[in-house]
């Protein structure tokens, strides 16, 4: 047989299509590549973005944001000094990018100014942590990434 330029391109069009299946089976079989979305119901996410954006701002009105540090315990959430801890309400919600098993939420309730979330609870690697809280009637939004 001879080896022509129609019969190169016909090979590498073989070539090239058996890749791209190979690659289509590879993403829909392995389970590393398996990646859910952020939000299952993320059309009604999309209608409450505006209230978070309301929140956000409110919460650049405070003296000092929400803060965190990791400690032997857990992650401690810090609230703003000066707050009344009792009258702090709202809930936290933990997620995952990687894992979706691993997502939590709880409600907020303090003895304190801080908020412990146990070493048990989380695995090293990304999480969001989003804290949706009010104090007084005012609504707050606390959004970040962050390495543990």
């Amino acid at each position: 047989m001879k080896f022509n330029w129609g019969t190169g391109i016909v090979l590498a069009f073989i070539g090239f299509i058996s890749f791209i299946m190979y690659f289509i089976i590879t993403m829909n079989v392995n389970d590393k590549y398996d990646h859910d979305l952020v939000s299952d119901d993320y059309y009604a996410d999309e209608l409450q973005y505006q209230n978070d954006i309301n929140k956000l701002e409110n919460t650049k009105d405070l003296s000092t944001n929400i803060s965190y540090e990791k400690t032997t315990n857990g992650l401690i959430i810090k609230f703003p000094k000066g707050l009344d801890y009792k009258n702090i309400k709202g809930k936290l919600f933990l997620y995952r990018p990687s894992n979706k098993q691993l997502d939590f939420e709880t409600a907020i309730s303090l003895s304190n100014l801080n908020l412990l979330i146990p070493d048990k609870r989380l695995v090293d690697g990304r999480w969001n942590i989003k804290i949706d809280w009010q104090y007084n009637g005012k609504n707050y939004l606390f959004k970040e990434s962050i390495n543990y």
